[in-house]
């Protein structure tokens, strides 16, 4: 029986110093049905020229160009716009997937008839060292676990197209796969599970929302009163439980790798 094919939705800007390794990471893969869709999002560095050299090779290694500029949104929205699969995954172009990745989410996911399914990931600088820290992912997830907090890495996450429809999000700035996911969740009648093992590694940059505090509270309030229509009482509401839950229980996710 042949095994579903994985669109892999990777947005492109500016790379020129990951994408490489991030698509290599794809082609690692011991999941073979799978297509990578790159999208430009106006890069002015190499990155086209470096993604040309893989198109040369593969063919399932696929690239379209926004006419402009237009963000994170924009961008990964029209690579879902153009995948084929029956299953939707992401990876940006600054961080990998480890070999195992699709073989074991895949599996997992038709054994068990899954919508949505996540894992563990592995943490790095932005140089690629090792930061010696793994984000755990939760065994199982609800809508009202992820409306506190987003619990699933976008490097991670996998849905099914077929089942759930394609899952566009809103323009927002920040935090769109965040609104994704929790779309993803609301929709499916079935567990939504997290592989305890980790199967990839996230590259914490600087300007990420990881590092910025600020941008955090603005960003996340974003996906409450714009991402979700709610109300500013209830935004304000579910930030406050936002906060807790990011500072005294997901925290707790995060925990130190054994030194080597």
């Amino acid at each position: 029986m042949s095994k579903p094919l994985v669109s892999v939705v990777t947005p492109v800007y500016n790379a020129e110093k990951f994408i490489a390794q991030t698509i290599q990471s794809v082609l690692s893969q011991t999941y073979f049905n799978w297509e990578l869709i790159l999208v430009d999002d106006g890069s002015t560095d190499q990155s086209l020229d470096i993604i040309s050299d893989f198109q040369k090779a593969h063919s399932n290694i696929l690239l379209f160009k926004n006419p402009e500029n237009s963000g994170a949104a924009i961008t990964r929205n029209r690579g879902m716009a153009e995948a084929k699969g029956k299953y939707i995954a992401f990876l940006d172009a600054d961080d990998y997937w480890f070999p195992n990745k699709l073989e074991i989410q895949i599996g997992l996911m038709e054994t068990r008839q899954l919508d949505v399914c996540f894992s563990s990931y592995n943490l790095m600088d932005a140089n690629g060292k090792t930061l010696g820290k793994q984000v755990r992912a939760l065994n199982e997830l609800t809508y009202s676990k992820l409306l506190k907090c987003n619990y699933v890495g976008n490097l991670t996450g996998v849905y099914n197209a077929e089942s759930l429809g394609k899952i566009y999000t809103k323009n927002l700035r920040k935090r769109q796969d965040w609104l994704l996911w929790l779309a993803a969740v609301k929709s499916t009648k079935q567990p939504v599970i997290g592989i305890q093992e980790p199967l990839a590694n996230y590259r914490l940059q600087p300007d990420s929302m990881s590092a910025n505090k600020l941008g955090l509270i603005k960003y996340n309030y974003s996906v409450y009163k714009t991402g979700l229509n709610f109300s500013t009482v209830k935004s304000v509401y579910c930030m406050a439980l936002f906060l807790y839950e990011y500072l005294f229980v997901k925290s707790k996710n995060t925990i130190d790798l054994p030194k080597t």
